[in-house]
């Protein structure tokens, strides 16, 4: 379930959703075309991000044989720079050569190793668009595991949210159990929705110390005084990272 799609508000009129891919990985060698019941990894990505219905998929590649595998499917596929050193980055380069004019108002990253996205979910990453005033907007899931609270690969978003809310103000993003005391805590879930220009000047901003510090790229858009919303919805997506991850994400999607 995704908390307020009945928002009245309108999200950005004509988005389209890039999904960054290569091969490079050290934990999952050739992650994106790892099979899962017949299809690389990278086209169940894909026809996640087409059930979404939120506007045009491309995958942005750094190697041809993703962008084989998903034109196979059916899917439309460019290739990027090898050298890039975020998703960010590849994503810029694809919307560049792909929309030129920039009829697209807003790009959703998605990244290619979340098999198990929920379609619903990727469509309401537009929602916190509709306030003017958001450059960025992510998705939130709240914690109800107590082991995730000091988990450091679980990244926490600290948000400003009123009551019965379904979008709030993220402050900060960790790696820590943030924030102390009784209260909800939120998983942050990597998939955003930027605007044309947020992206545009995001890419270009030099990387903050708050970013290197805990690892995550987001920071260094809060850093430099940009607004990040994050939605709120129930379920967090599978991240395929290990061997291990790849079998659960297969019995997740078994047939």
């Amino acid at each position: 379930m995704v908390w307020g799609m009945s928002d009245k508000h309108a999200p950005p009129k004509n988005p389209i959703i890039v999904i960054p891919a290569r091969l490079a990985s050290t934990r999952l060698p050739d992650k994106p075309l790892a099979d899962i019941h017949g299809l690389p990894m990278i086209v169940h990505v894909w026809r996640r991000a087409m059930e979404a219905d939120a506007g045009p998929v491309i995958v942005a590649c750094a190697d041809f044989q993703i962008i084989d595998a998903v034109k196979e499917a059916g899917g439309d596929a460019i290739y990027t720079s090898p050298t890039h050193v975020s998703g960010s980055d590849r994503v810029f380069e694809a919307l560049h050569t792909v929309d030129p004019l920039k009829k697209h108002d807003c790009v959703i990253n998605l990244q290619g190793d979340l098999p198990t996205v929920d379609p619903a979910a990727v469509k309401a990453s537009l929602l916190p668009l509709a306030n003017a005033g958001v450059d960025i907007a992510t998705l939130v899931s709240p914690i109800t595991d107590a082991a995730e609270r000091n988990n450091p690969n679980v990244v926490k978003a600290v948000l400003s949210m009123a009551d019965g809310a379904s979008t709030g103000r993220a402050l900060y993003f960790s790696r820590t159990a943030v924030p102390s005391g009784d209260g909800p805590m939120y998983h942050h879930i990597g998939l955003y929705a930027f605007r044309r220009a947020a992206l545009d000047r995001f890419v270009k901003l030099p990387q903050g110390d708050l970013e290197k510090q805990e690892s995550l790229e987001q920071l260094r858009a809060l850093e430099a005084g940009m607004r990040i919303d994050a939605q709120l919805v129930d379920t967090v997506p599978l991240g395929v990272d290990t061997p291990a991850d790849l079998e659960r994400a297969r019995e997740i999607l078994a047939p």
